[in-house]
């Protein structure tokens, strides 16, 4: 009995030897990460429902975006908004509003506004970068989340002027999705936070089609984000992220 509790003793510390030395590093995790959720380019359709103090309202949108470069969205629905536009080139952002045939270029604190009452704000919108690019990332152990395991990251800004000085994320260590993610400011104050859910392997990569993201400074229940369609590596005419495209 003494040699077969032995034997076991040696099988769980093997097993603990390997799991320990596959477990990837963080830039390694953070670099799957980006291989699922960033794409060259992508063409998007979704909801998106904001959950506020006096009800719900959602609207239908579609988006090309090219990298982190250059991005168009267009609302399709309800009528109210519906011809709404924003185009990114950059780091400039400009909005056509159909009600006013009017395009304004968002820039400076106007940045940090919601966008059509959300919680997300433009300068969320304009941030779309590959994550190992503008974050350093160190490893802070593993959770479950939802059911799911997860590592935890938690990265830090490589340049002082991003919208969110750090984040924490849970991210899945058998789909390399993030699950959960808060954002925060440079005081260590906790800004936003977003639970991804629905997690869906699409054209070889997984992604996770609902997204909840929540203000921690505003009221309400969040803004909500449903994937209908997406298209990763499609052919995107150059035409349509231009100025004049704002009003066709």
């Amino acid at each position: 009995m003494k040699k077969f509790k032995t034997a076991v003793l040696l099988l769980g510390l093997s097993l603990f030897a390997l799991t320990g030395m596959a477990q990837p590093t963080a830039n390694e995790i953070l670099d799957r990460v980006d291989r699922n959720m960033y794409s060259e380019n992508s063409i998007v359709e979704s909801s998106m429902t904001i959950h506020g103090r006096r009800g719900s309202r959602t609207m239908t949108v579609r988006t090309f975006a090219v990298g982190d470069r250059q991005a168009f969205s267009e609302y399709l629905s309800p009528p109210r908004e519906a011809g709404t536009k924003m185009l990114k080139l950059e780091n400039q952002l400009w909005i056509y509003s159909p009600a006013t045939d009017r395009i304004i270029q968002i820039s400076g604190h106007m940045l940090r506004q919601s966008v059509m009452g959300s919680d997300l704000s433009y300068e969320d919108m304009m941030e779309d970068h590959k994550l190992t690019d503008v974050y350093t990332a160190t490893l802070n152990g593993t959770e479950i989340i939802n059911g799911r395991p997860t590592y935890v990251l938690q990265l830090k800004a490589k340049a002082s002027d991003l919208a969110y000085d750090s984040r924490r994320i849970w991210i899945d260590s058998e789909r390399y999705v993030p699950l959960l993610e808060e954002l925060f400011a440079k005081s260590g104050q906790l800004l936003k936070r977003t639970t991804l859910s629905e997690v869906k392997q699409i054209e070889g990569r997984w992604y996770p089609t609902k997204m909840v993201f929540k203000d921690m400074l505003k009221q309400g229940d969040g803004t909500e984000f449903n994937v209908t369609s997406i298209q990763f590596n499609q052919d995107i005419p150059d035409h349509i992220f231009s100025k004049a495209s704002l009003r066709r």
